[in-house]
């Protein structure tokens, strides 16, 4: 078995010191007599959004290079965890050292070929990840292959994730002609429906499909998407930049002119 890289005796007394100093706060603040008022009245449902908000800070600052802020935000993103994890204690459910604990077993289990003997050595990174993950939604009683999806990822991060699994079960496209093919049937769907829910489930077609579509080329659809929506913002700030305080009141023609303008410039 591998051994861990050590940790300096003085490192673990600091690390300790701030974890355990961060655990004390948020103590004193659930404190029914004399903590504060809103950190009280808190539940798991109403600290989630809070928690998703923070994870998205995170990766802001990571995409802009700004480390002062990812410690920051990180402590931000901490303090989720230290928060649910106090809630959970006060129900005598687990704490925040079994929130460690847990997730350091779940890192040895799954990474054998560095924890465990020198026979998984010969496994892919693949290979291992995928079996142990099966293995561990089986655990959970797992009756389908969909079973572990989080109802709360964006949709767009989900609906890859359910086409991957359906995917590791042979339920795939070989190519992307078909998931191609698939997207002009729904742009066909969703202009021949008519009513409202027709659209909405049509509308919903199209989107998954294009999902679909674009992992079938390899790539991201978060990724891809975020990637438009920084390209888009970029260039409709220079548009507004070129045309100053007249830009709303130019017409749509004039409009794409400065688009175009603009696009022709980043090339």
């Amino acid at each position: 078995m591998s051994e861990s890289p050590e940790v300096s005796p003085a490192m673990e007394t600091v690390q300790a010191a701030g974890v355990t100093r961060l655990l004390s706060i948020m103590a004193r603040l659930r404190d029914r007599d004399a903590g504060c008022e809103w950190d009280i009245a808190q539940t798991f449902a109403t600290i989630a959004p809070y928690t998703i908000e923070e994870a998205y800070e995170v990766a802001d600052a990571i995409d802009r290079d700004d480390l002062p802020a990812l410690r920051e935000e990180l402590g931000d993103l901490l303090l989720q965890v230290v928060f649910h994890a106090r809630m959970a204690e006060e129900l005598g459910a687990f704490d925040f050292d079994a929130v460690a604990h847990a997730i350091s077993d779940k890192m040895t289990e799954r990474h054998p070929h560095i924890f465990g003997d020198a026979a998984d050595q010969g496994q892919s990174r693949e290979v291992r990840w995928e079996a142990q993950k099966a293995a561990e939604r089986a655990a959970k009683g797992a009756t389908s292959a969909l079973d572990g999806v989080a109802l709360a990822l964006p949709a767009l991060m989900r609906a890859e994730k359910l086409q991957k699994r359906a995917a590791r079960v042979g339920f795939d496209w070989p190519d992307t002609e078909g998931p191609r093919a698939k997207v002009i049937e729904e742009l066909d769907e969703l202009a021949a429906a008519r009513t409202e829910n027709e659209r909405l489930d049509e509308a919903g077609d199209l989107l998954f499909a294009a999902v679909n579509l674009v992992r079938r080329y390899g790539v991201a659809p978060e990724d891809a998407l975020r990637h438009g929506n920084a390209k888009f913002e970029r260039r409709f700030r220079a548009m507004e930049a070129l045309a100053g305080s007249d830009f709303p009141a130019l017409s749509l023609e004039a409009q794409e002119e400065l688009w175009q303008r603009v696009k022709a410039a980043e090339r």
